[in-house]
């Protein structure tokens, strides 16, 4: 039996267990004072620890101990609603990242005395729509190796590394192809000479951006760009997301989900659709 959450637009988040195909509700957990956009699970090193960011303008962690739910960090830096939340590699320790409609990020870290401290940097300035991590480098703990990608309401992807010194991050790459709003971006969890951010658009398409990386996994090229298909999509593309292994991307909209792989050409080719 596995734990998952439903997630609906309502201001609670709904936990479901599944097995053998079927689920029931388990628990219904209450605090957020808008429609709930989005929940994460942390690494289970960490415990069950859930986060959800929420039209309020505010992201929730949740742990579970003895079968009790109760919130043990709420996050209120954002003056806008939280578009996404996302956590690091577990390589880094207990981060959250989080995105805005007020234009910021922000980082939180889960220290081991039970507090926390984050950091809030200017990411996208007319709105920050979905933000999510590299995959780890190495044993993850050069603070310079570590890289986020975050897309907003400028049609813009942004690429940005750690600044140990400064305790925040720098830009590295702004990465420029779409004609509306980035709804969504993803950085596939290969790391095998080549790093892959896919970024989902207001406009109809899917770009696939990808840079060669060094033995030591450092990127040492610029980024190349490619268009998913030739023909735009038929809706909005909201999500883009990895499987496990990088070599599958799936695509939600127009209320259905795309999957796509590579070609030994380097060109993109559909692999079916997810059954509803």
């Amino acid at each position: 039996m596995e734990d998952t959450l439903d997630l609906d637009p309502a201001p609670s988040d709904r936990i479901f267990a599944i097995e053998n195909d079927q689920h029931r509700l388990v628990e219904t957990l209450h605090g957020h004072e808008g429609p709930v956009w989005q929940v994460s699970w942390a690494h289970p090193k960490f415990g069950i620890i859930l986060a959800s960011c929420s039209y309020d303008g505010r992201v929730l962690v949740w742990k579970e101990e003895n079968g009790v739910w109760s919130t043990i960090t709420e996050h209120r830096v954002h003056s806008a609603s939280v578009n996404s939340i996302s956590w690091a590699p577990s390589e880094y320790g207990a981060l959250l990242l989080c995105t805005s409609s007020d234009g910021r990020a922000s980082v939180i870290e889960f220290l081991a005395d039970g507090n926390t401290k984050h950091f809030v940097f200017e990411a996208h300035s007319i709105g920050a729509n979905a933000g999510t991590w590299a995959p780890c480098i190495g044993d993850g703990k050069k603070m310079e190796d570590r890289r986020i990608v975050t897309g907003g309401c400028d049609n813009l992807v942004k690429i940005w590394k750690f600044n140990t010194e400064a305790n925040n991050v720098i830009l590295e790459d702004v990465l420029q192809g779409h004609t509306d709003w980035v709804r969504d971006v993803a950085w596939s969890p290969s790391n095998l000479g080549k790093s892959y951010v896919a970024s989902a658009s207001q406009d109809r398409t899917v770009l696939i951006w990808t840079k060669e990386t060094s033995p030591d996994g450092s990127p040492s090229s610029q980024w190349k760009k490619t268009y998913l298909t030739k023909d735009k999509f038929p809706d909005v593309c909201w999500r883009a997301s990895w499987s496990l292994s990088g070599n599958i991307l799936a695509i939600s909209g127009n209320d259905k989900v795309t999957l796509w792989k590579e070609t030994l050409d380097g060109d993109w080719e559909s692999a079916g659709e997810v059954d509803q």
